[in-house]
């Protein structure tokens, strides 16, 4: 959640702001960073290449949390989370990532760490993941 939260806060963004005005932001913002902009200082040059890189991060990740995006792709969500297989997961920094069986994959953010215990420790992954994890979360698409 902190990532999100740095995110909004770089792109002046709210939890219902419209994919139209992140990406408004996120032009404005690469051409004020980009790296090609700068040509007689490589020092700037460097940090515009690492700021342009956490504005593309950023918009990504905003664009795939967002209202619209999740609204639109609920369907398909939904048809993953009742039917495939959880085939494994991993827990960092208050991220839950669930790997499907068909090699689909979820980040779920701002997950306690008492809940990521609970779900290793529970009788059946999918009953917990559904009850307590699914619809409970923030969470993204990462498959490639």
């Amino acid at each position: 959640m902190k990532k999100i939260n740095s995110y909004r806060t770089l792109f002046g963004a709210t939890k219902t702001t419209e994919l139209s005005e992140l990406k408004k932001t996120y032009r404005n913002l690469i051409k004020e960073w980009h790296p090609d902009k700068i040509q007689d200082n490589e020092e700037l040059q460097a940090q515009a290449a690492i700021k342009s890189k956490v504005i593309i991060e950023a918009y990504n990740l905003l664009v795939a949390i967002a209202p619209e995006t999740q609204a639109a792709n609920l369907e398909e969500y939904t048809r993953i989370t009742s039917t495939s297989i959880i085939e494994d997961f991993d827990y960092k920094d208050e991220t839950l990532k669930i790997i499907f069986q068909d090699n689909v994959v979820y980040e779920y953010f701002g997950v306690p760490k008492n809940t990521y215990v609970k779900l290793v420790n529970a009788p059946s992954l999918p009953r917990f993941a559904k009850r307590h994890i699914y619809h409970s979360f923030t969470y993204r698409n990462v498959s490639k």
